[in-house]
C-alpha cells in the first residue's frame, strides 16, 4: 500500500510540474483546486491566498528585484545596500558545485545550503563526524532540482545556482533557534509569526507590531511559555519596513540570539502562495491588508 501511495504522489507531482511548463497559471489553478476544492479568482482576487497567487503570476515571477531577493546569496547585496549589512550571518564561502568546497578550511561547525529553494541545507555540528563524500552526493542531488516547477514559483527559476556556507549560529538556551517571520504589506510590518521547534512539532504564535497576541492557526501548537517581547523589536520593525518597501507583500524572516538580529531570508510566496499561515490584525484580515489595486 505504501508503495502505491509513493507512486501516486510521484505521478501527481509530475503532473503539476508538466502543468507549470504548459502554463504557470494552470499549475496554480490545479494546486488551488486540490487544496480548497474550488477555482481561485485570479481576475478579482479577494482572499489572502488568491492575492498572493495573483502577485506570483503577475508581478513577482520575472521581477529582477524579487529574483535577486529570493536568491539566498545575492539577497546579501540587497540587505547591505539597504544599510543593514550588520544583520547578515558571516559568509564563509560560496561555490558553484559541491566538488569545489574546501573541507579542510571550514570550521568545526557550519551551515551549507543551496541558494535557490528551501530545505536544501546541511547543518554541521561536528566536522569530524561529517563524511564529505556523502554530503557532496546529497548536494549534487539537490542541485539538480528545479524547485520552481512544483508550485510555479518562477522567481527561483532564474537564480544562478550557488552553494553558500555560513557560520553556525547557536544559542546556549535553545537547541532550535526560533524564527521571527514579519508579514509586511506595502512596506508596513503588520504581524509577526514566531515559530519554535522547527523540524519537530512546530509551535507558533502571532503577534502584532506592538507585541499583542493575535489569533494563531489551529495547525500550530501553542508554545509552553508565551514568547517574550524582544528588546530589539523596534529595530526588527525598522529593518522590516526598509527591506519590504518595494514590495506589495513580503515576509521578512529573522533569527534573534541574545537580542542580536540575524537575517534569514525574504519570502514572497509562503507555502507556494497556498494555505499560507495568516491571522487578523485589529479586525482586519490579511486579505484586507494586502492592497494590490495599483499593482
Amino acid at each position: 500500500m505504501e508503495t502505491l501511495r509513493r507512486i501516486y504522489r510521484s505521478m501527481r507531482e509530475t503532473m503539476y510540474r508538466i502543468a507549470t511548463v504548459i502554463s504557470p497559471a494552470l499549475n496554480t489553478k490545479m494546486r488551488y483546486h486540490e487544496k480548497f476544492g474550488e477555482k481561485p479568482d485570479l481576475k478579482s482576487p479577494k482572499t489572502f491566498n488568491e492575492k498572493l497567487l495573483w502577485l506570483k503570476l503577475n508581478r513577482y515571477m520575472r521581477n529582477p528585484l524579487v529574483i535577486q531577493c529570493a536568491d539566498k546569496y545575492r539577497v546579501r547585496e540587497y540587505i547591505t545596500a539597504c544599510g543593514y549589512g550588520d544583520i547578515l550571518n558571516d559568509l564563509l564561502g560560496a561555490w558553484d558545485s559541491p566538488e569545489e568546497i574546501p573541507w579542510n578550511d571550514l570550521p568545526e561547525k557550519f551551515a551549507l545550503k543551496w541558494n535557490f529553494g528551501a530545505g536544501m541545507n546541511v547543518i554541521c555540528h561536528d566536522k569530524s563526524a561529517l563524511d564529505p563524500k556523502i554530503v557532496i552526493e546529497q548536494m549534487k542531488k539537490w542541485g539538480k532540482q528545479k524547485c520552481w516547477l512544483s508550485h510555479s514559483e518562477l522567481q527561483y527559476k532564474y537564480i544562478d545556482k550557488k552553494i553558500i556556507c555560513e557560520r553556525f549560529i547557536e544559542c546556549a538556551d535553545q537547541a532550535v533557534i526560533p524564527d521571527y517571520k514579519v508579514y509586511c504589506f506595502n512596506g508596513h510590518p503588520q504581524a509577526i509569526l514566531v515559530m519554535h521547534d522547527r523540524g519537530k512539532t512546530v509551535k507558533a504564535e502571532f503577534f502584532d507590531a506592538d507585541w499583542n497576541a493575535l489569533p494563531t492557526p489551529d495547525k500550530y501548537q501553542a508554545p509552553d511559555v508565551p514568547t517574550e517581547k524582544p528588546e530589539c523589536l523596534s529595530r526588527l520593525l525598522e529593518i522590516s519596513r526598509k527591506l519590504s518597501e518595494p514590495f506589495p507583500f513580503v515576509r521578512c524572516d529573522f533569527y534573534i540570539v541574545n537580542e542580536k538580529i540575524y537575517f534569514g531570508e525574504l519570502t514572497f510566496t509562503p507555502a507556494g502562495g497556498l494555505h499560507t499561515s495568516e491571522t487578523t490584525v485589529h479586525g482586519q484580515s490579511m486579505a484586507d491588508l494586502l492592497d494590490i489595486r495599483n499593482q
